[in-house]
């Protein structure tokens, strides 16, 4: 009975939502066709019934253009006023160089290194391929030896013009162990230049590592929130957690039904404190496949983390995650609108 109630629940969430999401369309089509960094031209509305939902710059990461001004306009295309934006969108802007070598054709030459499985051809290719990227590593060492600071200033007034607040930032290439303090002060302070209460990264393996972010975080005056994907369980951030208070979370509750975590709210009422944001997404449970879903069709409880949220006030951001393959009828935006109209529809309820 209990099953059979929530999947009607589930199933009206989607019909409304998408009638919510035609309206966010018919909207959009006034609204953000004028000029977008007017100052001052959107009232931003960080918060639905007390809970902030955003969006995560690796939604758009299909889309050709993926520059700081491209990927603000996308997200006020989609009618949303936060971000959490990613490092190499905000480095970018800040004049790191670009680096033009094809990387898929890299990774792929990579992997067919490694079974020894490359022709003559693919030999000299691959070598060419490291050789752009050896002479480019050479340049970004280069660059940072002078970069500066001020363009994620300005990169965090074009965005607070425009009406739109980065909280979080994931620079987590220049977390890693293998960077120096210099690096990851980097990070830190240009998050703390954007705007952003957090840094995230992928969850260290190396404890040694996290005390020493978590020591950098309180030296800084920001948090450091660790990611994960199908690693994450009810205990996986604890020793990270319990080495510095400046060390917090940022669950993906997709991720974390499609690992087989039972109760999936629980830990989000157990650990409400240390989490700072939440990655959402529909994913099937391990039994359905474990596939990324349109949001409501999956088995992740989105309506009920974001009501729960609501009720009890937790202060940690919702960040939409768009995975699931984009309809050949629909886009990317139009798909993203139908899922912060369900994360609406369900906290306005």
């Amino acid at each position: 009975m209990e099953a059979t109630k929530k999947n009607l629940s589930r199933r009206s969430f989607i019909g409304t939502s998408a009638t919510l999401a035609a309206g966010l369309s018919l909207a959009g089509a006034k609204l953000w066709g004028a000029p977008a960094y007017i100052p001052n031209l959107l009232s931003p509305n960080y918060t639905i019934n007390g809970v902030q939902l955003g969006v995560i710059t690796y939604s758009f990461r299909e889309m050709e253009n993926q520059s700081a001004e491209a990927i603000l306009q996308y997200t006020l295309d989609c009618g949303i006023t936060s971000i959490e934006l990613m490092g190499s969108t905000a480095e970018s802007f800040n004049g790191r160089p670009e680096n033009k070598m094809d990387r898929r054709k890299f990774y792929m030459l990579s992997r067919k290194a490694r079974k020894n499985e490359l022709t003559k051809d693919q030999e000299k290719e691959f070598s060419d391929l490291k050789n752009q990227q050896t002479s480019y590593d050479k340049e970004i060492e280069a660059w940072g030896k002078n970069r500066s600071l001020d363009g994620f200033t300005k990169l965090r007034k074009m965005y607070n013009d425009a009406g739109v607040q980065i909280y979080a930032f994931k620079p987590d290439y220049l977390l890693s162990k293998k960077n120096s303090d210099a690096n990851i002060e980097y990070a830190m302070k240009a998050g703390k230049l954007l705007g952003a209460s957090h840094v995230t990264l992928e969850l260290p393996r190396d404890t040694a590592h996290t005390l020493r972010l978590g020591k950098m975080a309180e030296k800084n005056d920001i948090h450091v929130a660790y990611h994960g994907h199908e690693q994450q369980n009810p205990t996986w951030w604890d020793t990270a957690l319990s080495q510095s208070p400046n060390n917090a979370m940022n669950i993906d509750l997709g991720h974390y039904v499609a690992a087989g975590n039972e109760a999936p709210l629980q830990i989000l009422k157990d650990k409400h404190q240390h989490i700072l944001s939440m990655h959402v997404k529909d994913r099937q449970n391990p039994g359905n496949g474990k596939n990324n879903m349109p949001f409501g069709k999956g088995d992740t409880p989105i309506v009920e983390a974001l009501q729960l949220m609501r009720d009890e006030k937790y202060t940690f951001a919702a960040t939409i995650e768009y995975e699931y393959k984009t309809p050949e009828n629909s886009t990317i935006i139009d798909e993203i609108k139908k899922s912060i109209a369900y994360c609406k529809d369900a906290l306005e309820s």
